[in-house]
């Protein structure tokens, strides 16, 4: 059967717009509790989870069963693995200097501020990002090459994503190490290993979706999270802050930026 349920479609943007509301109260709950706004970065993966959840259960009968829990299982493990490890790392750290810098800038109510800049603004790209996944839990037509192919592609994303975190953590635990730039395993052939397999993760699973009507025209979404991850607060706000690092203009030079290659 080939097709997509647009009536189920529809429904299911309020319920997956509930579920990241859900998601983003309970967390400005936990960050008055700890203090710090930084838990936000935490709850990003888990707003994808959220909506993969409720578009899995929303989906009906009759939708392609395969895409149903690829785009179940995708979102969900890469989402689940970035929170834990988000949360692990930012145990008994302070206030992000990013979200001290933005509040900074707070006119009237500072905690409506947050609100505003910190949490809706993450939970409406988020929902943006997560395109691929409420249209794709819609569609009937069954799994062709595509959908496999991204489903590949998220695993090289994966992979890429885990062991680059790994590697960084053991660099940093080592005293030997302490002011040295990190230059060795994956992150000696790309300089952010982490945010290149993040912007594979989406692509493979726009691909899943775009295996079938409409999920092509959820195209936008991929495109934004790597120009987020390029250009907006991953990337290019990273790198400034490692400016005048020794070894950190010779490591550049040498080193690619975002894609993987040999180093010069």
């Amino acid at each position: 059967m080939s097709g997509f349920d647009g009536a189920g479609f529809a429904g299911n943007l309020a319920w997956s717009a509930g579920a990241v509301l859900v998601v983003l109260g309970a967390t400005y709950v936990a960050s008055r509790i700890a203090g710090k706004h930084s838990v936000i970065d935490t709850a990003w993966g888990l707003l994808f989870v959220a909506v993969a959840v409720v578009s899995f259960v929303r989906a009906p009968d009759g939708v392609s069963d395969v895409r149903r829990y690829l785009l179940l299982a995708l979102p969900g493990l890469w989402g689940l693995r970035l929170a834990i490890h988000i949360g692990r790392r930012s145990i008994g750290k302070p206030e992000d200097p990013r979200y001290e810098k933005l509040l900074a800038k707070a006119r009237g109510n500072p905690e409506l501020y947050a609100l505003r800049t910190v949490y809706l603004l993450q939970g409406v790209l988020a929902f943006v990002v997560a395109s691929p996944v409420l249209v794709g839990a819609f569609e009937r037509a069954p799994v062709g090459p595509i959908a496999i192919v991204g489903a590949v592609l998220w695993a090289v994303g994966v992979f890429f994503e885990a062991v680059g975190d790994s590697q960084l953590e053991a660099f940093r635990r080592d005293p030997a190490n302490k002011g040295r730039i990190m230059d060795v395993g994956l992150w000696r052939y790309t300089r952010h290993p982490n945010y290149f397999g993040d912007a594979c993760v989406w692509w493979g699973i726009f691909l899943v979706a775009a295996d079938a009507w409409p999920g092509v025209l959820t195209v936008f979404a991929p495109v934004l999270m790597t120009l987020l991850l390029t250009k907006g607060s991953g990337v290019r706000i990273l790198e400034g802050h490692m400016q005048g690092r020794p070894g950190w203009d010779e490591y550049v030079a040498r080193t690619s930026a975002f894609v993987p290659r040999p180093p010069r």
